[in-house]
């Protein structure tokens, strides 16, 4: 009986390797995951990403979190996207940041820091002709770093391909 557990568990834990090391494995998890994010990111912010393009910014001061629509008629998704943002922004000034974490499933690199130094650091909504973004700045180095760290997570993980050096604008 010992032993036929013993082959059970052993099968099971090659099986269990298999799949891990199997490139379709891989491919299947990283689609499964960037799916989440969307759904995540659509329940969380109340538009649909697919109607928007999300930029994240990175600057020598801080950075940006930047959505607009992709229709410039869109005036209800413009709307939403700058009642997200305003809200994020006064969350994140709050240390408040579950709505990443809501659709990462996972605390975004940056985020400790950046809520120990929330003092350092200022967030403030700006009105973009077709949405808006969050101004990020701070003049304390570590919570920069910090920034940085979160906003180049960000790029990879939403797959925007923007920049992930600092740029002047």
């Amino acid at each position: 009986m010992r032993t036929m557990i013993a082959l059970l568990l052993f099968g099971a834990m090659l099986s269990a390797q298999d799949i891990q090391s199997c490139p379709m494995h891989k491919e299947h998890t990283k689609e499964q995951h960037q799916a989440d994010v969307e759904k995540h990111g659509d329940e969380a912010m109340g538009f649909p990403h697919d109607a928007t393009t999300h930029h994240f910014r990175l600057f020598p001061d801080g950075g940006a979190i930047e959505v607009t629509v992709n229709d410039s008629s869109d005036n209800q998704n413009i709307q939403a996207i700058r009642s997200h943002l305003t809200h994020i922004a006064t969350m994140f000034s709050n240390g408040d940041f579950s709505v990443p974490m809501l659709v990462h499933s996972q605390i975004p690199p940056g985020v400790t820091e950046m809520k120990e130094k929330r003092s350092a650091i200022v967030y403030s909504f700006e009105e973009l002709a077709d949405g808006g973004r969050v101004r990020i700045k701070t003049l304390n180095p570590d919570a920069l770093n910090a920034i940085h760290d979160f906003l180049n997570f960000q790029i990879e993980d939403h797959h925007t391909g923007d920049l992930t050096e600092v740029t002047d604008r």
